[in-house]
């Protein structure tokens, strides 16, 4: 080989500029580069091998290493691919408008898959120079009577070729690190880098630290045949047999069929370093009209918040490319936890983020449609399952069905709500039973204890509320008006059910007007609504409502900021007086005693004060008011 130097053609003079600064979003990037060019080098030397267009050893055994040198500053990637030939790396690496890959695959593109080629772009090469001064290749080709070849560039468009002393087939390249590149010479930096990117390739991956002594496998005694243990003279230690950083053969490669409970558990926990075991999974394992494989788990939550803590892996071909992508991955998935490996991908040239094409919107909605389906079959093959999964779930499912049209099409008709009866009821069923109550109207719980008396006088009556009580249920709720014509949900106290009432008031207009005025005295508010009614159940004196509009107003004002929106959408609570009461009875019997003013008084606000603590808890003034007014009480009883 005669010595070569030239100039690296390319269009743009400031190209290595634009690679350091630019073109990268992670300065780790060029391991991903460096080695994913190396793993497909190896996946095209055996695609040759089996269309016999290269001869190996039958023991040929493939591998990439990465050796790291504090001392001498440099890293070291080297392979036992198919290598390169002097015309190939004048090709492949001087012109930098060719991509070695794209070459390949259009070369071979009809004689067989080309999964396996995870690199499509001539710049991958070049993130080398984002961390170092000088870069050097040693390569031998596959090719018989090929000749080795050293090529080497510091960093500007310059480059000089000679004859290597390489004598494996292979490639190695050697990274003399600038300054700010000497960080990844520390073994501990380069193994989380490398198990980060690479803990799925599909070929052994190796890390060495040239600092560090090879590890001893100390000799065993052997017994003899007295049955004593004697140490085997003069033995001497065998180094340690190295370990792959990687799992060549990760679980979302088998066929599901072929797969174990407790193999899905265990991978759950290994990627995700979550302990707590996932309530169930969904393997996707499809060949085409595209190329996806993945598992994707539903996390059991701790609490609700938690919800925003999902994590969605995307792969290429084994390769780790980013977390959480959204042009992939339909918004509301991001709430759970997963890996997906698609080759098809349209990656750019920082393999980070994805090209506009086809592919992508359909494998976004191939995985929306598995994962109705696998909800839908678990509702009608496993409904206790699926009832037991529900408060975990159905954040994830309320979200789906907002963000998602087809989402929501596909699992309307499996949506569950957890019923103040006991056990769980669709929408349908809901509305079905509940028809003669309360038409169209779904009342439902957002607090349990706060609301609990609302809860047990709907149970009194034969009467029915669902619970949602989560932060996503008010934007769900409205979801659902809009798309179900005529039903309104309504929380259980917005409104009185004529079922809960006597039918007449059972008090005269006379009484209903004093009481009136004696609790916007009581309670200095004129503008208070006041609402005498005979209800079933005598024991509850009275009741506070808020109408269902108001209380949405006054929480989108909380959400957005805490503005204050009182002019615009004032309270609207309303004091229901049970006329049925005895203590509400005595208010009036007592209305013509002037002696008793006093204790009028006191009855009212305390009166109020219990219906607005079975509402809603008391502001800090009012609840120092209603506990001296139960001490005062308790004296008089006294």
């Amino acid at each position: 080989m005669i010595h070569e130097s030239g100039s690296i053609s390319i269009n743009t003079e400031n190209i290595f500029p634009i690679i350091k600064k630019w073109l990268y979003s992670e300065k780790d990037i060029f391991i991903r580069e460096l080695v994913s060019n190396a793993s497909d080098a190896i996946s095209k030397l055996k695609k040759l091998d089996a269309m016999g267009e290269a001869e190996l050893p039958e023991d040929n055994r493939y591998g990439i290493k990465v050796l790291v040198d504090k001392k001498e500053k440099t890293i070291k990637v080297m392979d036992n691919g198919l290598g390169m030939t002097e015309e190939e790396v004048k090709k492949y690496i001087n012109q930098i408008a060719f991509s070695g890959a794209v070459d390949f695959l259009e070369k071979y593109k009809d004689k067989s898959d080309d999964g396996q080629i995870i690199g499509h772009f001539g710049l991958g090469f070049y993130s080398a120079f984002m961390v170092s001064e000088r870069v050097q290749i040693d390569t031998l080709s596959y090719q018989p009577g090929a000749a080795a070849v050293r090529w080497i560039s510091q960093g500007g468009t310059e480059f000089e070729m000679t004859e290597s002393d390489r004598s494996e087939r292979g490639t190695t390249i050697t990274l003399y690190l600038s300054e700010d590149g000497v960080e990844f010479t520390d073994e501990y930096k380069m193994r989380s880098t490398l198990e980060k990117y690479f803990s799925f390739l599909p070929y052994e991956l190796y890390l060495e630290d040239s600092a560090k002594e090879p590890e001893k496998t100390e000799e065993k005694a052997e017994e003899n045949a007295e049955g004593t243990e004697e140490a085997i003279e003069g033995a001497k230690p065998e180094p340690k047999k190295p370990e792959p950083l990687n799992d060549t053969q990760p679980l979302w490669l088998k066929n599901p069929k072929d797969c174990t409970e407790e193999e899905y558990k265990q991978f759950y926990t290994k990627v995700f370093h979550d302990f707590n075991e996932p309530l169930f999974w969904i393997h996707l394992n499809m060949d085409y009209p595209f190329n996806l494989k993945g598992i994707l788990y539903f996390p059991k939550l701790k609490h609700e918040f938690e919800t925003m803590e999902g994590q969605i892996k995307l792969y290429y071909n084994q390769v780790f490319v980013a977390d959480n992508i959204k042009e992939v991955i339909p918004e509301f998935l991001l709430l759970l936890k997963g890996v997906l490996d698609c080759p098809d991908l349209p990656l750019n040239v920082s393999r980070s983020f994805l090209q506009n094409d086809g592919y992508v919107n359909k494998i976004s909605s191939h995985i929306t449609k598995k994962v109705a389906d696998k909800l839908t079959s678990l509702y009608e093959k496993e409904r206790d399952n699926y009832n037991k999964y529900w408060d975990d779930i159905n954040p994830f499912v309320k979200y789906g069905c907002i963000r998602e049209d087809k989402f929501y099409d596909r699992v309307k008709d499996i949506l569950i709500f957890k019923s103040t009866k006991g056990g769980y009821t669709t929408l349908k069923d809901y509305l079905e039973n509940n028809k003669e109550k309360h038409e169209n109207k779904v009342f439902y719980v957002s607090n349990e204890k706060q609301q609990a008396q609302y809860i047990r006088l709907f149970n009194e009556n034969g009467m029915e509320a669902v619970i949602l009580s989560t932060m996503i249920d008010n934007h769900f709720m409205q979801m659902l008006e809009g798309k179900m014509s005529g039903v309104h949900f309504n929380r259980i106290d917005a409104d009185i059910s004529d079922t809960m009432k006597n039918g007449e008031t059972g008090i005269a207009e006379e009484d209903a007007g004093y009481l009136e005025k004696l609790f916007k005295s009581a309670v200095s508010d004129d503008k208070l609504k006041i609402q005498v009614e005979s209800l079933k159940n005598e024991s509850v004196p009275a009741m506070i409502l808020l109408s269902e509009q108001s209380r949405r107003m006054q929480e989108m004002s909380a959400m957005f900021g805490g503005m204050d929106m009182s002019h615009m959408f004032p309270k609207e609570h309303t004091l229901v007086l049970n006329s049925s009461n005895r203590l509400v009875k005595s208010l009036t019997d007592m209305k013509a005693d002037e002696s008793k003013k006093d204790e009028i008084k006191l009855i009212s606000e305390h009166i109020y004060d219990l219906a607005m603590m079975s509402h809603q808890p008391l502001e800090p003034d009012a609840m120092a008011k209603f506990i001296e007014r139960s001490n005062e009480i308790l004296m008089k009883l006294v």
